[in-house]
């Protein structure tokens, strides 16, 4: 497989379109990703499509369960409206059930077995066909794009080159390079880990490099450097978007040519070794900035994969909470339904990492120890302040948790001027759901 194709998928960002269009219109697809049809790409202009298996519909599938007429889609200059078109067995979006909703570019939608993907016309994303499995090395989910991801750490695994891994922190890039490096012909060799972000920028030089002898003060006797240490295996450089700009081209170097030269030594070393880099922050930005060589850029970025955060993968909380739980030893009945409920509604600013240290806290500290470490959705409901603080602790959060949805909702619809259209496309929540929502906080008058 040739090395374009084996880069990872262009990440489209789930935002509304107005946010992604700027001053001109966007041009969108449908990418389908699943299904008879899989790999067939459809470009949308304005206008009605009527997706089923009838050949009269605009946009025909081969896909035995979908309904003759199954979907609506209007495509508007600001934004694409979905409506069931009464179908057999119902259209979903990122696994919910809806009757009408206003799609946003990067959502999956489901009818039948046949998954599809709102996307820019312009975007390079290709499918990659999900993995079956739920886990690779120490990373875990079974959501699409983790399964997605799985798919393509396979492919890069089984190869030699080297990848550059990206995504926020806390989302997993140590745990993805060593799981690389496990499941690659190098994992009988050595796994060394350098993080660049920890090691002062004096002592990087020598760190990744190696000295000799007398180099500078201190340096009392030879030492390898990381690439030396790593021969035979793979290297991971954490955080390489801190690797001071001067010594940008001796990393060059190495990767190019596999050479690498000690601190004060005056002949170059071959060394045989596989690189995995990381960043959580944005290169190509760093590039523009001039913080980062355009020529290194492109040479670690030859394959990539990028980790998607927590928030965007939330099927996956409960999988990842028995994980950590199995490795504690602990049973699934260590944490109470409310407290799975509230951890599998929380953003996770630091994604899975902060879930991994939550679930720690609280089976070795108790419950009572939740509400400290989950403050944005349960503190943004002023109008419950410190009223049940007296409470059972369960009563207590359902309370707070009753009041924030309660002071969101009011906030929301007297924004949107009582239109639950509006409003639904704002929140990001189906409409029909949100009715629901306004019903149970007597809000549905409003």
């Amino acid at each position: 497989m040739p090395p374009e194709e084996e880069e990872q998928l262009g990440a489209v960002e789930t935002a509304p379109l107005q946010q992604v269009r700027g001053l001109t219109r966007v041009r969108l697809k449908l990418l389908v990703l699943s299904g008879p049809d899989v790999g067939r790409s459809v470009s949308l202009e304005p206008g009605a499509y009527r997706i089923g298996s009838a050949p009269s519909c605009e946009i025909a599938l081969s896909d035995k369960t979908v309904s003759r007429q199954h979907l609506r889609l209007e495509v508007r200059e600001d934004g694409v409206r979905a409506v069931d078109a009464g179908s057999r067995n119902g259209s979903y979006c990122e696994q919910m059930r809806f009757s009408e909703l206003e799609v946003r570019v990067g959502a999956v939608l489901q009818v039948g077995t046949t998954e599809f993907k709102l996307v820019p016309e312009e975007s390079r994303e290709r499918v990659v066909p999900p993995s079956s499995r739920e886990s690779f090395g120490a990373l875990v989910g079974g959501s699409r794009p983790m399964r997605e991801l799985f798919t393509l750490l396979e492919r890069l695994a089984a190869g030699d080159s080297d990848v550059l891994v990206q995504g926020e922190t806390g989302t997993g890039k140590e745990l993805c390079a060593e799981a690389i490096h496990q499941q690659s012909k190098r994992s009988q060799g050595p796994f060394v880990i350098v993080d660049l972000a920890g090691v002062a920028p004096s002592l990087i030089e020598s760190e990744l490099f190696g000295h000799v002898k007398g180099a500078f003060t201190g340096a009392q006797g030879d030492r390898a450097g990381a690439f030396e240490r790593a021969n035979g295996g793979t290297v991971f450089l954490d955080e390489v978007g801190e690797l001071p700009l001067e010594l940008q081209p001796r990393l060059l170097r190495a990767l190019e040519r596999r050479q690498v030269k000690r601190v004060g030594a005056n002949d170059y070393r071959t060394v045989a070794m596989r690189v995995v880099a990381a960043t959580h922050v944005d290169l190509e930005g760093a590039v523009k900035a001039g913080k980062f060589r355009r020529d290194l850029f492109h040479r670690l970025a030859v394959l990539r994969v990028t980790l998607p955060p927590l928030r965007e993968r939330p099927e996956d909380i409960p999988l990842l909470v028995d994980t950590v739980l199995r490795r504690m030893e602990k049973p699934p009945g260590a944490l109470s339904e409310q407290t799975r409920a509230l951890l599998a509604q929380y953003p996770w600013p630091g994604n899975v990492r902060e879930l991994r240290n939550v679930v720690e806290q609280v089976v070795n500290l108790g419950e009572e120890s939740l509400p400290e470490m989950t403050p944005d959705p349960l503190e943004l409901s002023a109008g419950a302040g410190s009223a049940g603080l007296d409470l059972p602790f369960k009563e207590a959060k359902e309370r707070l948790i009753e009041g924030f949805e309660r002071d969101y909702f009011r906030s929301l619809m007297e924004r949107c001027e009582g239109n639950v259209s509006r409003a639904s496309r704002e929140a990001g929540i189906d409409r029909f759901y949100l009715r629901k929502l306004l019903k149970k906080h007597g809000l549905d008058g409003h």
